[in-house]
């Protein structure tokens, strides 16, 4: 079964957001919905949206929730942990920086996510890490070869532990006991930036080499 990717770079934080399509064309995911989604709304406008995934709930990834939940009717998944962030400007970070969002408030979200949990959508297996350090309800999703880890792991880079929750020994253990072990084959999907794999990035990354 075939995974269409496409992925849209949103708001003033330059976020990717990610559009996943199966075998069927007319049913569609979306992974981290960030500000300002024209561009995504008007790509999703023909399509049934089976599901919101949210890596994590910082502003920048939830910014175009509520409209397309709206618009679509589809549920979104979040981690337990994060569950009231969706609903507070100030844990979700949007009070913090004014020059880039207003305040965000969302429902909240109808389903919660956990580690080890495998969610059947668009004829294809999304299997869920939690993968906690930049934020604590952080979560990847790997689908076949293909991994969207957030905040967590960049090309060359790794996600910040100092915003609310965020802790740095709990990034690297995610980094290095769930994600590594996934093999090297694995392209990685991040939150912001280029995609990479996790070769690449066991070989490359400055950060945990």
């Amino acid at each position: 079964m075939t995974l269409s990717i496409r992925s849209f770079n949103l708001g003033p934080l330059q976020t990717n957001a990610y559009l996943l399509q199966g075998d069927d064309p007319q049913r569609a995911v979306i992974i981290d919905p960030g500000m300002n989604p024209g561009p995504l709304l008007r790509a999703i406008e023909p399509l049934t949206i089976e599901a919101i995934l949210l890596t994590h709930a910082h502003f920048d990834h939830i910014g175009g929730v509520e409209e397309i939940r709206n618009t679509k009717g589809c549920p979104v998944y979040l981690h337990a942990l994060e569950q009231d962030w969706l609903t507070s400007p100030k844990l979700n970070g949007s009070l913090m920086w004014p020059e880039a969002s207003p305040p965000i408030s969302t429902e909240p979200a109808e389903y919660d996510l956990a580690e080890g949990q495998q969610l059947n959508l668009i004829g294809h297996t999304f299997r869920v890490f939690h993968t906690p350090g930049h934020s604590p309800g952080s979560v990847s999703f790997l689908c076949g070869k293909d991994l969207f880890s957030g905040d967590v792991l960049f090309r060359q880079g790794v996600g910040r532990t100092d915003l609310t929750g965020g802790r740095e020994r709990d990034l690297y253990d995610s980094i290095q006991n769930k994600l590594f072990p996934l093999g090297d084959d694995v392209t990685v999907y991040s939150g912001h930036g280029p995609k990479t794999s996790i070769g690449y990035e066991k070989a490359n990354n400055p950060y945990i080499r």
